[in-house]
This record gives C-alpha cells, structure tokens and sequence, in this order.
C-alpha cells in the first residue's frame, strides 16, 4: 500500500499529465473524460494514423498506473474488440512494445507511449499477428510470469 505522500505525488502528477493530454492531446488521440474517482485508469481513443493501412480506424486504450509510476511504466493495452491486427499487438490487446517493459523511463509519459504507439501503427505495412500469438494466449492464461517478451524487427 502507498504511503500518504506517495499517492498524493502520484495523484498530482497523473493530474498534470492528465489535464496536459486533455488540452492538448496528440494528433489522433482523444481522452475520454474519467468517470473514476481517481486517475489510476485513463480510457483514449485512438484513430489510425493517416496515410497508413489503419486510416480511417478507431482504437480504444486503456492506461492502468500503479504507485510506482513514473518510475515503472503503466499497463497499456487496446481494449477488445476495438483491437488492431498489428504484428505488435496481441489479439487479447496487449502491445509488444519496449517502452512498455525493458525501455522504460521514467522521463516517458502518456503522450511519449501514444506517440510511440501511434508510431509502431504508422509504420506496419501488413495487417497479421504476433507469430506467437496462439502460444502467449496460451502462457498468459496458464502462467503469465512464464512468459518472456520477444521484441519483433520493426520493419514488419
């Protein structure tokens, strides 16, 4: 359980960042308003990069932060059904990204893991899974800790 002065830190940054993407967002992101009581979980929209095969498609993500943020990252996922068939993404809507894990820092925000995300879109040039994504459905129902994360060439 987080110290007083622990959350209270993390509720004012998560505020700042918060009200920060609300005014201004990226480009193709919207922040749909929180109806929580607090900012733990972010629910945005995100619509495929113009000029790519995911133009004209809405995506929805869910940001979970934990009383470690920044320093660990958050949870980020696409919210099924609204899931893009990327070699990155898992059908289940997990992102196969570095900064989500291994490239983490705790300089990155919201809106560097959106860019990211929007960028990692903008730059798939065929709509296909994973390679193993039957084998991490698999591990992450059975044994989630089992599972180790392989980082796919980008060029996909």
């Amino acid at each position: 359980m987080a110290s007083y002065s622990t959350a209270n830190r993390l509720s004012k940054l998560l505020m700042k960042e918060y009200l920060n993407m609300r005014s201004d967002p990226p480009h193709g992101i919207v922040v749909i308003p929180n109806q929580r009581d607090d900012l733990t979980e972010w629910t945005l929209e995100m619509y495929g990069p113009n000029d790519s095969i995911y133009a004209g498609e809405e995506f929805k993500l869910l940001f979970v932060f934990n009383d470690d943020y920044p320093f660990k990252p958050p949870k980020v996922n696409f919210v099924p059904p609204q899931v893009p068939v990327n070699p990155h993404v898992f059908s289940n809507g997990d992102i196969c990204l570095s900064i989500l894990t291994r490239d983490w820092r705790p300089c990155l925000n919201v809106e560097a893991v959106c860019v990211s995300i929007q960028s990692m879109l903008a730059s798939c040039k065929h709509k296909k899974r994973p390679p193993d994504n039957d084998y991490y459905l698999h591990m992450k129902a059975t044994n989630p800790a089992a599972y180790r994360w392989v980082y796919y060439n980008d060029k996909a």
